[in-house]
């Protein structure tokens, strides 16, 4: 690790006729990512970032709206300015890398108002894949106790460019929607954008990603157009149920002494939307891990109820024990690790509150201790659903009893809402949980922002328009499919829940809410398990949908069986956004390659170069003469071959490889 300070005593001064202007510039270690900070005039300077030297987001504008009389109104003043640069490497607990680096060059400035003593701190921090900034408010006289009505942080675009978002339209929402492509130009004031909004330059391949991180004490975040109605995007907060402006933030700076600060504004940088894909600067940002002993926190593949209408091969299928048990049976067959519980089975259960449930008490037909029993005699784990509110109402003696009980972890749904207070209910909750040794899975959530670090038990979250929605639309497409890795996954893992294993193709697609199809190919569908990012993946489909009649297993199930969750490393090999991806995944000594694209069919050559020395043996499943099969085949390869790979429609592909050594 290398670590070192440098306080500056004077800011570079530039001159231009009459004018005095401070700048402040930060570079990336290597030189090719820059945020610059340049105070023209009494206000707060305002940045601008540049990728190679060229614009990625124009001169913007900075500050802070707080309840505080007169902040700021007579300009501000540089009071000091810390350079530090940072070189580390932090473990991964789960993920899609072992590990992360994080290396960076941060400047922190320090202003106090022109004519008094109130200070104001901006720290800007330069990657090489991004760039950070946020607000710190010390310690000191009106601001032990504060409002804040919202920022005047905004992202200025130098260009009309191409970018992909998701317009919630709202406030309180799932955050689940497509990330449809918009001309910058055409974002208004009343957008309602959520991270990432994902945008090419034009400049090569270039592309950029804004989005958030370290997210504590606050609402995160929402985009719309520009102030001025100009090119580019202002971060809009959403505000809190009783109240305009966001809590008043007390119990950090009055109670222990310290500081205030928002979270990290991030502009995600990479040669190509794949850099995107592969980056871990939305975590690294997170604060770090706030449990020690992380050893009991694993990942892997889940049976599950609820999105086949509870069709387990028993003769009453539904919420209750023999279709549990049943349930453990096929995961213990299929090599799975749990088996989760979705809604219906405690007393009270539903999706909204409801006086006189209680999230302790099972209905008379869920033998729970039996069924965690089963689970444990034959190496299964259980997992259970839940409404974020009733749990609230009993959260301490509920995660105590669980954690009696054997719960492996929960799946906590419905919260539907981003605001300060929502905020505060994560951090909670993940808290207390890890205090328990408890997985947590949350549904109805506001888009990643880094608490994978902070909280690793927090092994999945929806947040995404997933293959639930093939029970009651037919928006999840193969371009759908083949946009989320580019967009919402760029921030962290998304609990899609893939598996479902009837197919046809979009003209021969039908809704069926008990047990739905999907538009997209048998190729698709495996290779999901190596494309998404999903420490905890569900394996949605019903028991008997992975079974041919004559007992064999589907074509497909050995590569769901063989695919891990948390990989040591990760390369996006080909693609672009909405069009198609290749990823490359390593655990171990082991490839994995997952294709998959949109609704047109394409053959490509995908270059091996990433393998090491020697010859390895590559299996590889493609598309097979209908929606619902795959061929198989075998072949032999070394880093300087070429993998051709031929997709149907809305199809994909998957190919594990290994050393000769190591292929049975």
């Amino acid at each position: 690790m290398t670590l070192f300070f440098k306080t500056i005593a004077a800011s570079s001064v530039l001159l231009a006729g009459a004018t005095q202007a401070e700048v402040w510039t930060t570079a990336s270690p290597d030189g090719r990512v820059a945020i610059t900070l340049d105070k023209a005039s009494a206000g707060l300077p305002k940045y601008a970032v540049t990728f190679e030297g060229k614009p990625v987001i124009a001169t913007s504008e900075l500050g802070l709206r707080t309840d505080v009389a007169g902040f700021g109104a007579k300009g501000f003043e540089i009071a000091d300015v810390k350079v530090r640069q940072v070189n580390e490497t932090y473990a991964i607990v789960l993920g899609k890398a072992k590990s992360a680096p994080d290396v960076y060059t941060e400047t922190a400035l320090t202003f106090k108002e022109t004519g008094g003593e109130r200070r104001l701190g901006i720290v800007v921090r330069a990657y090489d894949n991004g760039v950070a900034l946020r607000y710190v408010v010390p310690n000191q006289g009106d601001f032990q106790s504060f409002g804040i009505y919202g920022e005047k942080t905004e992202f200025s675009f130098p260009k009309d460019y191409d970018c992909w978002g998701l317009n919630l339209g709202k406030y309180h929402n799932a955050h689940e929607g497509e990330f449809d492509a918009v001309k910058a130009s055409m974002i208004r004031d009343h957008s309602l954008y959520d991270s990432p909004l994902v945008c090419k330059t034009g400049e090569g391949e270039t592309v950029f990603a804004l989005a958030e991180s370290d997210v504590e004490h606050y609402p995160a975040t929402y985009y719309n157009r520009k102030g001025d109605n100009g090119l580019g995007v202002a971060v809009k907060l959403p505000p809190r149920l009783d109240s305009d402006s966001i809590k008043p933030y007390v119990a950090k700076i009055s109670q222990t002494g310290t500081e205030f600060k928002t979270p990290w504004r991030v502009v995600m940088i990479g040669d190509s939307a794949r850099d995107l894909v592969e980056s871990n600067l939305i975590a690294t940002l997170g604060a770090p891990s706030k449990i020690k002993d992380t050893s009991w926190i694993k990942g892997g593949k889940s049976a599950w109820d609820w999105w086949n209408g509870f069709n387990a091969p028993v003769a009453n299928p539904g919420i209750n024990t023999e279709t549990y048990k049943a349930y453990v049976d096929f995961a213990k067959e299929m090599g799975l690790d749990y088996i989760l519980i979705d809604e219906g089975w405690y007393v009270g259960s539903s999706t909204r509150p409801k006086p006189g449930s209680d999230v302790t008490k099972p209905i008379a037909a869920v033998d729970m201790p039996a069924i965690i029993k089963y689970a444990k005699d034959r190496g299964v784990r259980v997992m259970i659903w839940l409404q974020w509110e009733q749990l609230d109402w009993q959260m301490d003696a509920a995660f105590a009893a669980y954690e009696k009980w054997g719960i492996a972890g929960v799946k906590i749904d419905f919260m539907d809402r981003s605001d300060q207070d929502m905020v505060d209910y994560f951090h909670k909750v993940l808290s207390k949980a890890a205090d328990h040794k408890l997985l947590v899975d949350l549904h109805g959530a506001y888009a990643p922002n880094g608490l994978v670090r902070t909280y690793p038990n927090y092994v999945t979250q929806e947040g995404v328009l997933g293959a639930e929605y093939n029970k009651w639309t037919t928006r999840i497409t193969a371009t759908h499919n083949v946009t989320l890795p580019f967009t919402r996954m760029i921030l962290g893992p998304i609990d899609y829940t893939p598996g479902g294993f009837a197919h046809r193709t979009p003209e021969t697609f039908a809704i069926h809410e008990n047990r739905p199809l999907t538009q997209t190919t048998r190729g698709q569908a495996v290779a999901m398990y190596i494309v998404y990012d999903s420490p905890l993946v569900m394996v949605s489909d019903a028991p008997q949908a992975y079974k041919k009649p004559d007992g064999h297993w589907e074509d497909g199930v050995e590569v769901i069986q063989a695919v891990p969750t948390t990989w040591d490393e990760t390369r996006v090999l080909l693609g672009d956004i909405g069009q198609y991806i290749v990823t490359a995944r390593r655990k171990g000594d082991r490839w994995f390659i997952g294709a998959m694209t949109n609704e047109q069919g394409r053959t490509i050559e995908v270059p091996l170069s990433f393998l090491g020395d020697g010859a390895f043996k590559v299996r590889l499943w493609q598309d097979g003469a209908t929606v619902s099969t795959l061929t198989k085949s075998d072949a032999e390869v070394t880093k300087a071959s070429t993998m051709k790979l031929v997709i149907a429609p809305s199809g994909g592909a998957v190919a594990i490889i290994d050393a000769n050594k190591n292929r049975k």
